[in-house]
Parts: C-alpha cells; structure tokens; sequence
C-alpha cells in the first residue's frame, strides 16, 4: 500500500524542499521505477511460466486423451474380434444343424420314395399278369374263332 501512495503526487501544499530531500527524492523515485521494472518482469516471467505451465498442462491432457482414444480402440478392436469368432462359431453351428436337417429329409424322402416305388412295382407286376392273361384269353378266343371257322366250312 505504501508503493501505492508513495507513486501519487502530493495535493498538500509544501514549502520547496532543499537540495538533501530532493536528492531522495530521486533516490527514491530511481527505487521505485526499479522495483517497478522488477514487478513487470517478475510478473511478465509468472505469466510466461503460467502460460507454460498451461501449454504443458494442455499438452499433457492432449497426450492423455490421445492415449485414452487409442486403448478405447484396442478395446473395440478386441470386442469385434471375439464378436466375429462367436458369428463363425454360431454360423458353423447352424450349418451342422442344417446339414443334419438335410439329412433327415434326404432319409425321410428316400424312405417314402422306396415306399412307392414298392407300390409302383406291385402295380407294374399286377400289370404284367393281367397283360399275361389277357394274351391267354386273346389266344384262346383265336383258336376258338379258328375251330368254328373249320367246322362252318
């Protein structure tokens, strides 16, 4: 407080002051510009060091969260990995199943096709006997026709 009030001008009226107090006077005044250059100085160095000191912090920070962002995506790298296995594991699994599935129905379908063509067989078989008896009737109506015809004649 008292660099404050020394710096301001006197508003008191005073008799002129002899050659001894003005000589402190500039003593004094040389005191005070000196101490203000060195408060300048000293608060220009405590803001350059703040202002280092922020850009370090900054940097620092900026480091940090680079870091943080690389990790975050290790561990998305990590997580789609296993996600893209458990999609291979669960996709061959489902085609066993089908496999399996289609295997059944290959079975179930071969199984019913041996059933017709079983069918198929005894109708083409029933085919063939009649086909066979037919000729016979075929035959004998023929001699038949032939015996009357001699016995007209």
């Amino acid at each position: 407080m008292d660099l404050f009030f020394d710096s301001l001008p006197s508003t008191s009226q005073s008799s002129p002051r002899n050659g001894h107090e003005d000589s402190q006077m500039v003593q004094r005044e040389d005191y005070d510009l000196s101490r203000e250059k060195s408060l300048s100085v000293s608060m220009t160095e405590i803001q350059e060091q703040h202002t280092s000191s922020s850009i370090d912090n900054v940097s620092r920070r900026v480091q940090e969260l680079v870091e943080k962002i690389n990790h975050s995506r290790i561990s998305d790298q990590k997580v789609m990995d296993s996600l893209q296995e458990k999609l291979m594991e669960k996709v061959k699994e489902i085609c066993q199943q089908m496999k399996e599935h289609m295997y059944t129905v290959y079975e179930e379908n071969s199984n019913e096709m041996q059933v017709k063509l079983q069918e198929l067989s005894e109708v083409l078989e029933s085919c063939t006997k009649l086909n066979d008896e037919l000729l016979e009737a075929c035959q004998a109506l023929t001699s038949l026709r032939e015996g009357l015809a001699i016995t007209q004649t």
